[in-house]
């Protein structure tokens, strides 16, 4: 996809217009889409990168730097910071964005689809390696479980925490939204995500990509 082309970044001001006018996100998106042309790709490039000023306001105040999480206990999205990190991973991965709110996305990915494959133990390396220079209390890891093969996914991260003796956790949950949530809320920590909503009902959030994609000089 072409970032950079004109009609594309047109469609991308008139909805953030919209937005920030309080126009329904779906219905706003609809119309600059339909207005503009765009297909699937295009529309879901605009859906996960472009929020309303007040948004990116309140969610880039919420983002930490990796250094703040020393002696800290890390919450992550599994699936959501485990897909993004493959991306990176996969050398030409043309669909890494810095979105308008300051978090990194991989604007094609399909969560409840999630395969593993040759680079899943690559990015989790990739990101508990990253964490331990920064020696947060804990490590825990929450996949979504009624994704397909996400207790096997949880006990292979399990091996890779204490193979490379951090201290953590992996388990599955019905609604991962929900406990990184009531987690964030209840013991203090910080929560690894690029979920939106997730972002809008947590105190402080660690952007995990971001760093690896800086390192890899992937990040658009």
């Amino acid at each position: 996809m072409n970032f950079k082309d004109t009609s594309l970044q047109e469609a991308k001001k008139d909805f953030q217009y919209l937005l920030d006018r309080g126009f329904p996100r779906t219905g706003a998106l609809n119309f600059v889409g339909n207005h503009y042309l765009l297909n699937e790709e295009q529309r879901n490039y605009l859906n996960r990168s472009v929020f309303s000023k007040k948004k990116i306001e309140s969610r880039k105040k919420k983002l930490i730097l990796l250094s703040d999480v020393k002696d800290k206990n890390v919450f992550i999205d599994g699936y959501n910071v485990l897909i993004t990190v493959e991306s990176i991973c996969n050398s030409g991965d043309e669909f890494l964005v810095n979105c308008d709110d300051g978090v990194t996305r991989d604007i094609k990915a399909v969560f409840g689809k999630y395969k593993k494959d040759e680079t899943t133990q690559e990015a989790l390396n990739s990101i508990i390696s990253l964490l331990k220079m920064f020696n947060p209390k804990s490590v825990l890891f929450f996949y979504d479980s009624p994704v397909s093969m996400s207790g096997k996914l949880a006990r292979k991260t399990q091996e890779l925490l204490k193979s490379l003796e951090v201290q953590g956790d992996a388990q599955t949950a019905s609604n991962v939204d929900a406990e990184l949530v009531k987690l964030s809320r209840e013991v203090e920590g910080v929560v690894a995500t690029s979920d939106g909503i997730i972002i809008d009902n947590v105190e402080t959030v660690l952007d995990i990509p971001s760093y690896i994609a800086r390192m890899n000089k992937k990040i658009k």
